[in-house]
């Protein structure tokens, strides 16, 4: 995964095992942001004066927890902790949150979110990949980035991969693809990875989850970093189009998908390559 002072648009998830090998990472990535001219948020559980004292001792932010660089928030406070997110309205808190970032003076926001608990029940977790796709397209647009952290150990290997898929990025491993926003098109997805056997059942649930909707009388998927896409993952793609009435456009470098289009007579998606 990249660092996320790289260049680029960057909503990463890590998936842990132990709750402070993510404060690690979330730190790390919190010092960067300051580094940065960012205003940085931590959202986890806990007592928000523990959790300055732990940061205050773990790296350089005592100097920014005293001038409002530095933002902490306990989990209930930032999301509605036990119920189902909205994700309409949470998304318009991080938009609302950031353009406070860039009234003050910085350069954007930086977050860094520990969010197992949103995500227990089958209702919550469909409501927050929803979520998680919903802000990566507003992330992909605005001064904004942020890594969510998620417990493998008590959420298991394949709830996780639910929700790395909707991030940009995510650790080697947690996911095969990502269906995520796209820097320079608002109203397209792009679609990064490999749609193979691992993908099968992630990749039809990301679909639907992202809720796509046309502009212009069509979806638009950028796949041109996309590395491979059985024939499975195009039939999803054409039932997703018939479904929403609309035409999905695929843009991509591989030559398969058009011949794989031809062959099973698919004329609700059309390739364009790039």
């Amino acid at each position: 995964m990249k660092r996320l002072t790289e260049p680029g648009h960057h909503h990463a998830c890590w998936g842990y095992r132990r709750r402070d090998e993510f404060a690690v990472q979330a730190w790390r990535s919190l010092a960067e942001g300051l580094t940065s001219g960012e205003r940085v948020l931590y959202v986890a559980p806990g007592d928000p004066e523990f959790i300055a004292m732990q940061m205050r001792a773990a790296g350089p932010f005592d100097e920014g927890l005293r001038t409002g660089a530095v933002q902490i928030s306990s989990l209930d406070s930032t999301y509605a902790t036990g119920a189902v997110v909205d994700p309409a309205g949470q998304v318009g808190f991080y938009a609302t949150a950031t353009a406070q970032a860039l009234a003050a003076g910085y350069t954007g926001l930086r977050v860094a979110a520990d969010v197992t608990p949103l995500v227990r029940t089958p209702a919550q977790l469909d409501a927050f990949a929803r979520y998680e796709h919903l802000v990566d397209h507003f992330m992909a647009a605005h001064p904004m980035s942020a890594i969510c952290g998620y417990d493998v150990g008590e959420l298991g290997v394949n709830t996780v991969a639910q929700l790395a898929c909707m991030h940009a990025e995510a650790q080697e491993g947690l996911t095969p693809f990502h269906l995520h926003g796209h820097a320079r098109d608002g109203n397209a997805a792009a679609l990064t990875g490999e749609l193979d056997m691992q993908a099968r059942s992630l990749w039809p649930l990301a679909l639907q989850r992202s809720e796509l909707r046309p502009a212009g009388g069509s979806i638009s998927i950028d796949a041109t970093d996309l590395t491979f896409i059985d024939h499975r993952s195009l039939f999803d793609i054409a039932d997703y189009a018939e479904n929403h009435d609309t035409t999905v456009v695929l843009r991509t470098r591989l030559a398969t998908p058009a011949r794989l289009l031809d062959l099973f007579g698919l004329s609700n998606v059309r390739v364009e390559r790039v």
